[in-house]
């Protein structure tokens, strides 16, 4: 087969195969003409490889799970060789943890310092960057399966840098646009029994995920990235300033697009309404992808890049 099969069937693209060539993780045969030629075998590879690198092995360290299948064995984890990368992975990410552990314990000393200057602290201060543990996981009731395929309505939403954005005119290419209900604020409370309704904590996570990987979506095709809910255009853009987010933000306070598609809402205390949280995946105009149900929120972003990579234009 040719490259460009073998990246298709393989769900990668042409320039990975050629980078694991380069790597020596992959030998084509050669036709008397001089093409490349893969067979099963190098599809097989090429499918390793990209599982591997889902689950943070690249594929520089990938030579011990080749080496494996070219040994004949049935998986590439078959060898004594791969078990040991699996452990020194193990091992790297250990070391990047106790060091983020570290860092976030500063950061979080540091933030409740800053807060107890700038607001009236009542209350001890709610850790709005991470997700506490025993989250109720949301399930897919079926209310987002309407949307792949549908055109965006033309609906005007006001942004936090001040204009507007057109949701029926985004443009050509690919955008994504992350709903949720609301963010939490240093100082201030959430809902009462927030915690315990599924898929409702994690707003600010969320929207610091996507500002983490917003040039690695942009890399890959990916032209705009919008975060939307409820709240008012003055709210999100102190969340715009607060959690230096690289996008805007946009306010649909009267829930244009949720009557206009039939989106999913619910309600909680203090709030009569309220948008689930959702991704849209909107290319040339149209609804290309749905991310619902979606937890861990914290992830979330990272869960969009690996589809648009798997999924190119």
């Amino acid at each position: 087969m040719r490259i460009g099969e073998l990246a298709r069937l393989a769900g990668v693209t042409t320039k990975a195969v050629r980078y694991y060539e380069s790597l020596g993780l992959l030998v084509p045969h050669r036709l008397p003409n001089g093409y490349r030629d893969y067979d099963e075998g190098h599809l097989r590879v090429v499918i390793e490889i990209r599982e591997l690198a889902a689950t943070g092995i690249s594929a520089r360290q990938a030579a011990p799970f080749v080496e494996c299948l070219g040994l004949g064995h049935e998986h590439g984890d078959d060898c004594v060789s791969s078990l040991a990368a699996y452990r020194d992975s193990i091992a790297e990410i250990d070391r990047i943890v106790a060091i983020l552990h570290t860092r976030r314990t500063h950061l979080v000393e540091r933030l409740e310092e800053s807060v107890s200057r700038t607001f009236t602290k009542e209350k001890p201060l709610t850790d709005y960057v991470t997700l506490p543990a025993g989250l109720p996981v949301p399930q897919d009731d079926g209310a987002a399966a309407h949307l792949p395929g549908l055109g965006m309505p033309s609906i005007d939403v006001p942004a936090s840098g001040g204009g507007v954005v057109r949701l029926g005119d985004l443009g050509s290419g690919r955008t994504v646009i992350y709903l949720y209900p609301l963010t939490g604020r240093p100082g201030s409370d959430l809902p009462e029994g927030w915690d315990s309704i599924p898929g409702a904590r994690g707003c600010t996570t969320e929207a610091c995920d996507f500002r983490d990987h917003h040039d690695e979506l942009r890399d890959v095709g990916v032209e705009a990235v919008y975060g939307l809910s409820s709240q008012a255009t003055a709210y999100q853009a102190e969340v715009v300033d607060r959690l230096r987010l690289p996008f805007e933000m946009l306010s649909d306070e009267h829930f244009q697009l949720a009557d206009a598609m039939d989106l999913p809402t619910f309600r909680a205390p203090g709030h009569e309404r309220l948008y689930s949280r959702l991704t849209l995946i909107v290319r040339d105009g149209r609804i290309e992808h749905v991310f619902y149900p979606i937890f861990p929120p914290n992830t979330h972003a990272q869960q969009v890049l690996d589809w648009l990579t798997q999924n190119p234009t």
